[in-house]
């Protein structure tokens, strides 16, 4: 069995210990993600980021998707078929093009916080909105997962819930897509 983990940038991500994820399978993730961390694979779809992702040169020496790499810098064009997906989508898709057999998502949240504000472990800080914000819209980002479930039917995906996780009723109809919730988690990683 092949497993993957997906990491969104919501708040409930943060219980999660990432170093301990190397070590059960490979690591996608999007965005401001690489300060602190550096995935198998990093997404970032807005210009403005990608842009700084490409100037820090970290795309010379990690796996880097972006819509319009700049020459030169080491990034990989995202495949034509998620061009119009956010950045949390196209690394599920970049991780089921990869044929793992069951996929995490950790960290899609796709709601805001228990407070009714902007949901984002990187909120405040250089390219994304205060943490007083009003909650980012996630409609899109559902339908974009929802896509990718349907286009990859062999794939088990399971969404990890945390405290700030939103319920989606749109991946109850779905017959490869499950939740569990982050304690539940992590005892299966550790029993295997």
């Amino acid at each position: 069995m092949s497993i993957a983990f997906v990491l969104g940038n919501g708040q409930s991500r943060s219980d999660i210990e990432l170093q301990f994820l190397k070590t059960k399978g490979l690591i996608y993730g999007c965005n401001a993600l690489y300060r602190e961390f550096e995935p198998d694979v990093l997404v970032a779809t807005d210009r403005p980021i990608a842009d700084k992702i490409q100037q820090s040169g970290y795309a010379l020496t990690n796996k880097f998707y972006t819509r319009k790499p700049t020459a030169g810098q080491g990034a990989i064009r995202i495949p034509q078929a998620y061009w119009s997906y956010s950045s949390g989508p196209v690394a599920l898709a970049i991780a089921a093009e990869s044929q793992h057999t069951k996929i995490y998502l950790l960290g899609f949240d796709l709601g805001p916080t228990q407070n009714n504000k902007f949901n984002n472990v990187y909120a405040g800080t250089e390219f994304y909105k205060t943490s007083d914000s009003v909650p980012t819209y996630t409609g899109n980002w559902v339908q974009q997962i929802v896509a990718v479930s349907k286009k990859f039917p062999q794939i088990q995906f399971v969404r990890v819930h945390g405290q700030t996780t939103a319920e989606i009723s749109a991946f109850k109809n779905l017959n490869n897509f499950g939740c569990t919730s982050i304690a539940e988690f992590l005892k299966q990683l550790n029993n295997g």
